[in-house]
């Protein structure tokens, strides 16, 4: 019996499929239009549920046997669907501008404070709270029509069984759950005027959501009784197939977002999290939960970085067979061995994620003279990425961290160059796992135990979480990254008043 994993993102969807023993089998991949203007971030959500039905048909037809299906999404984008699930309207993306007005109007009736103390989350407009305020103010016979408010992995799981359950984990990204109670929160759905009948039921992450529909089931060439699971918020799903279940651990996921999933034995102090925008996230072991310590562009400034400075190298690393990262770090260290570059690049090219959460920052490169090259601006790039985790690991520092090591994930994990980096930095261990997409292998993970393949999460992790390196810290590096930090750390305060 075979395992599969969809993961949801906000370009594309995955479908991968593992066999009974966690050995990657295959998967398939679609994306999807994402339609951006100036005035809001949309996307027409049934191309989202046109992507999903196709990768799971591909990997149906590859393998028949396919016993369950978890479902993993991004989160806080929603969408108002009729009693069929139709979407009366184009969905909007968390990077959408509206849901401010709204966010001040419910801070006003509660409190900041408050809020987050119900819900985790200190209140901002990327959440789905005060967009579905926004639509009942601006779109309110859609509002009238609606007879269920869905995110994604609660939209494609009615679709495929019926049934209108969303995980815990990402019915937090609402900004309308009470973490404390796990249940929908009167208070906020009172305050926003907003009818929470209309919001799926919510359940612990990796709850069964029934069998295929006999419609589904045929567009997907799969038989009825294969079981769907609502897994969770993508970033849950990668910290549980890094294998992070306790404090001592937490996640680096160095993909195109970078993103630091400390683990909480105990729920952390509110209030420590408020400042600096840090998430409560129930986890999959009850009583533990995750935040998250993020910046919008980790793999992406690298790729900003080569795309934009290194058209020779392109070229280059073309002839001699090898990807462009390989000689950028090649090159830097045959001219300067393992140094800091000295440069001090501001990652916020997308905006400041936490602890500012500062969508107008902008980016910056200082330090530039006319014997910088692409190598040593690439390598910035990097330590810029880097030097905000350590940013984030010291906000968060009060909060009821103790993590010891980190396990990474994502494409950046394969760079050797950066995982050392990481490590001298954060003055931690850092252990590379084998598989780049842990949010699928966690989602098979779950879906393993909820269909019996896996006894639990110890069992699944044993099959299915490798690891391939561990990068120990060097204390004399790390020093030398610590003397430029403390100038790093002042870096946005000084930019952001002039951009």
């Amino acid at each position: 019996m075979k395992i599969a994993g969809l993961d949801i993102g906000t370009t594309g969807c995955k479908c991968t499929v593992f066999d009974e023993n966690g050995k990657y089998l295959g998967k398939a991949y679609r994306d999807y239009p994402v339609r951006r203007k100036v005035t809001g971030h949309e996307i027409d959500v049934s191309t989202i549920m046109d992507g999903v039905l196709a990768v799971i048909r591909e990997m149906a037809g590859q393998y028949p046997d396919i016993g369950g299906i978890g479902i993993t999404s991004f989160g806080e984008t929603f969408v108002m669907t009729d009693g069929e699930g139709v979407p009366l309207h184009n969905a909007m993306l968390y990077t959408d501008p509206r849901g401010g007005e709204e966010v001040r109007a419910l801070t006003g009736k509660l409190g900041e404070m408050r809020i987050a103390e119900i819900t985790g989350l200190r209140p901002h407009e990327m959440y789905s709270l005060p967009k579905l305020m926004w639509m009942k103010a601006h779109m309110p016979k859609v509002c009238a029509a609606a007879k269920h408010i869905f995110l994604m992995e609660d939209y494609v799981v009615f679709h495929l069984t019926g049934a209108a359950q969303i995980d815990y984990s990402l019915a937090t990204r609402t900004m309308a759950l009470d973490i404390k109670n796990l249940c929908w929160s009167d208070a906020m759905f009172d305050a926003a005027g907003i009818d929470a009948s209309l919001m799926s039921k919510p359940v612990p992450t990796g709850t069964p959501a029934g069998h295929l529909t006999a419609k589904a089931a045929e567009a997907v060439g799969l038989p009825e009784h294969v079981t769907v699971v609502s897994i969770s918020h993508d970033q849950v799903a990668a910290a549980v197939g890094a294998g992070a279940f306790d404090g001592d651990v937490a996640v680096d996921g160095a993909g195109t977002v970078e993103c630091l999933t400390p683990i909480y034995d105990e729920m952390p102090d509110i209030a420590e999290m408020y400042k600096g925008y840090f998430s409560v996230v129930p986890y999959v072991i009850p009583g533990k939960y995750v935040a998250y310590a993020f910046s919008y562009t980790g793999g992406a400034l690298i790729d900003w970085c080569v795309s934009n400075l290194a058209k020779e190298e392109k070229k280059a690393a073309k002839e001699q067979g090898i990807s462009v990262n390989e000689l950028l770090e090649t090159r830097y260290r045959k001219e300067h061995g393992d140094a800091p570059s000295g440069l001090l690049v501001l990652p916020h090219f997308a905006g400041a994620a936490t602890p500012y959460m500062d969508t107008g920052a902008k980016g910056a490169v200082l330090g530039l003279t006319t014997d910088t090259g692409t190598p040593e601006i690439y390598r910035g790039c990097m330590e810029g990425v880097a030097y905000e985790m350590v940013l984030n690991a010291r906000a968060l520092k009060d909060s009821g961290v103790h993590f010891k090591k980190l396990h990474a994930t994502g494409g950046g994990a394969r760079s050797a160059e950066w995982m050392q980096m990481k490590a001298d930095m954060l003055n931690l261990p850092i252990v590379a796992l084998k598989t780049a997409d842990a949010g699928t292998v966690g989602s098979a993970m779950l879906t393993g135990i909820a269909i019996g393949v896996f006894r639990d999460l110890k069992d699944a992790a044993d099959h299915m979480v490798e690891q391939i390196h561990t990068y120990a810290p060097r204390a004399e590096l790390h020093a030398k990254y610590m003397n430029i930090y403390e100038r790093y750390e002042k870096v946005y305060g000084a930019v952001r008043p002039l951009v």
